[in-house]
């Protein structure tokens, strides 16, 4: 039997469609990627905003369609949106035949085997159930870099966000069953490891008694193999001084954090229910600086929060030149049904939203630019991810790259190289987030 696997939403649902390719895998199932030869298809889901949501239920009815006039014998939907609307999804979509909510996906073999016996199959576990899947992932990023996922949910309950209602409380995977994917994923050739949760930061605490990232962290450079480690989802009032040791200390962990912080004006942050304030921010973005000074920090913005005044847009405007982040996403508030955010007064318009994402990114732009000048000339460790088609150059990311969100360094150069090598490179020129380079010395661990 033949799968067609869709996976939909963030790397953290990523790493669930790999498990579950892997569960398939075992009980002797094939993958496909070819719609038209799928005898099953298996969408997973996201709803974290509006549009995300609109993409699965349009990728649930493409694929429909295939359940009913092709070779297709099951459609199963898996992931957020069939946690959220799986009512819906049953009345609405009859050709749904197996619905898995986000607590449930580890049944997605047996729930495959009853489909093909003719037999619906739907499982909504309790959300606080942390699925075990002891099978090895199939890995679909190419195989240089991979993602591990530390623990699922979160509890911060910020207002404008369907996380705990749809993924539930934060729960840490065991420290021994992380290395031992760890460990698997190294074997299979993964020269970067990237550390995401929907927080990792908190990682532990549940678990230990205490926030153990750090001891994580530690065991994992140990692992023969890996020669990068990247952190992302570091939530900043939970960043903690033996975490920053560790980074500084352990030359596997690339100096590089992403710390979500939404805004900077004090009402802003209240009303979405984050805990942290400006000082908070300016004094843990400026500590982190001050122990590692070539720490690169990601951040990402939401603009035009219900009750953002013109005079809070200016303060976070002027607080993005003032940091100077080395990389910068910025959303315009998306109003989800079931939050608090949706419901308060204030909504701001969608034109003013995005007149005000637009300036926030044309500022980045300008520190981009200044960032990438002051690059020029110094000699980086770069990670080659692919060869440009027909000129002898090469695109690869620097420790201060993150793949597929944040920008690429060009290196120009005859040698041959393949994905996954690490070369030493001379940047040479700048682009807005890009930059170019020629190759110097061979990487050698």
């Amino acid at each position: 039997m033949q799968i067609l696997f869709i996976s939909l939403g963030c790397d953290k649902n990523l790493v669930d469609s790999e498990e579950m390719l892997g569960l398939l895998e075992n009980r002797g199932y094939t993958v496909t990627d070819d719609e038209t030869a799928a005898d099953i298809i298996v969408v997973n889901t996201c709803c974290f905003i509006h549009d995300a949501r609109e993409e699965s239920i349009q990728t649930i009815l493409d694929m429909a369609k295939y359940r009913t006039e092709g070779r297709a014998k099951a459609l199963v939907v898996t992931g957020c949106l069939a946690q959220r609307y799986q009512e819906e999804i049953r009345q609405e979509i009859p050709e749904v035949d197996a619905v898995l909510g986000t607590a449930s996906y580890d049944e997605i073999a047996d729930a495959l085997d009853e489909v093909l016996r003719g037999n619906a199959y739907t499982s909504f576990q309790d959300i606080d159930r942390l699925p075990d899947v002891d099978a090895g992932r199939l890995i679909t990023t190419g195989g240089a870099y991979e993602y591990l996922k530390i623990a699922e949910g979160c509890e911060k309950h910020c207002t404008y966000c369907i996380i705990p209602r749809i993924r539930g409380g934060y729960r840490s995977v065991p420290m021994e069953k992380l290395l031992t994917q760890a460990r698997y994923l190294a074997e299979a050739g993964v020269k970067e490891l990237i550390v995401i949760a929907q927080e990792t930061t908190l990682y532990g605490k549940d678990l230990y008694g205490e926030k153990s990232l750090h001891r994580l962290l530690r065991e994992l450079c140990r692992i023969d193999g890996l020669v990068w480690i990247r952190l992302m989802y570091c939530y900043p009032e939970e960043i903690y001084p033996e975490l920053i040791r560790t980074i500084r200390e352990e030359p596997k962990i690339c100096h590089y954090m992403d710390i979500p912080i939404q805004h900077c004006s004090d009402q802003i942050l209240k009303r979405m229910g984050r805990r942290t304030s400006k000082q908070d921010l300016e004094k843990i973005i400026t500590e982190i600086r001050e122990q590692i000074p070539d720490m690169v920090l990601r951040t990402t913005l939401i603009t035009g929060f219900p009750g953002e005044t013109k005079e809070d847009h200016e303060e976070l405007k002027q607080f993005v030149a003032d940091m100077a982040f080395d990389r910068l996403g910025v959303f315009t508030y998306s109003p989800e049904e079931d939050t608090p955010a949706a419901s308060m007064a204030d909504q701001i318009a969608e034109e003013v939203k995005e007149e005000r994402q637009a300036e926030l990114m044309e500022l980045q732009q300008d520190v981009s630019l200044e960032l990438g000048e002051e690059r020029v000339g110094q000699k980086l460790f770069v990670f080659i991810e692919g060869k440009v088609a027909d000129e002898d150059a090469y695109v690869g990311r620097t420790y201060a790259d993150a793949p597929g969100i944040d920008g690429y360094i060009f290196v120009n150069t005859q040698t041959p190289l393949m994905t996954g090598d690490f070369v030493q490179v001379t940047v040479t020129g700048s682009l807005e987030y890009d930059l170019i380079g020629e190759i110097a010395d061979e990487y050698t661990e």
